[in-house]
């Protein structure tokens, strides 16, 4: 049977979501545990997490035996056994058609900052930026709205041969003395978001203007290509309606 999984997952222990030749990813440590339970599938993933990125609600599908009816007992069970950075919060049976993948209409990711010294007890989930014009960032955060092409927010030597996406909304504020920048899109390019952001920050700082990121995004002109630090970065939903 058909099986939609959500998932959280603490990014800044794996080497990313993806399978990887070193064992060290979320998708290997999933797979150890399904093979401890004598399940042999193929975990198909919503999309693809870097290295130090985190999830509070990634989805994946997998098709599972049939004896294993009662979901719950399975979620326990993998819990149980999985490491404390992994966590599985839903476990429900879908249609045979259902692609965690391609199936997706929106999804959504948030980057936290915050202007406070970090400790080394958040270091590795909130990015640290000292100083920045708040007004300036929500207005410009609005011009990636609707559908662009992205080839100069995206890293280099990525595989996509279509850059073009669309952002249905955007939104910068501040919750308590975080700041989160808010993105949801039908997808994203590799690394789009940490451009993004480092873009919009350096708006932030004065460094740069509205005018230059209209530049880029209209690529007439590549100004900046920093991006933000991973640590602050969450796949937060994807959404399928």
């Amino acid at each position: 049977m058909n099986v939609k999984f959500t998932i959280s997952y603490d990014g800044s222990e794996y080497a990313g979501s993806q399978t990887q030749p070193n064992g060290l990813s979320v998708e290997d440590k999933l797979q150890e545990v399904f093979k401890s339970l004598n399940i042999d599938t193929k975990i198909i993933l919503s999309g693809r997490t870097d290295k130090d990125v985190h999830a509070t609600g990634q989805v994946f599908n997998a098709i599972i035996p049939s004896y294993w009816y009662d979901l719950k007992k399975l979620k326990d069970i993998m819990n149980r056994h999985l490491p404390i950075s992994i966590k599985v919060h839903n476990i429900k049976e879908v249609d045979e058609r259902f692609h965690s993948r391609f199936s997706a209409k929106k999804r959504v990711y948030r980057y936290l900052v915050t202007k406070e010294q970090l400790s080394v007890f958040n270091s590795k989930y909130i990015s640290h930026y000292k100083d920045f014009d708040e007004e300036k960032i929500k207005e410009a955060i609005k011009l990636f709205e609707g559908v662009h092409d992205f080839e100069y927010f995206h890293k280099k030597g990525s595989d996509k041969d279509n850059t073009v996406r669309e952002v249905f909304k955007t939104s910068f504020y501040k919750y308590r003395n975080l700041y989160v920048f808010k993105f949801t899109a039908n997808s994203y390019l590799r690394s789009q978001i940490r451009l993004m952001v480092g873009f919009l920050l350096e708006v932030g700082k004065g460094e740069l203007t509205k005018n230059d990121l209209i530049l880029q995004l209209k690529k007439e002109k590549y100004i900046y290509r920093k991006p933000a630090n991973p640590y602050g970065l969450y796949l937060t939903k994807v959404l399928y309606k």
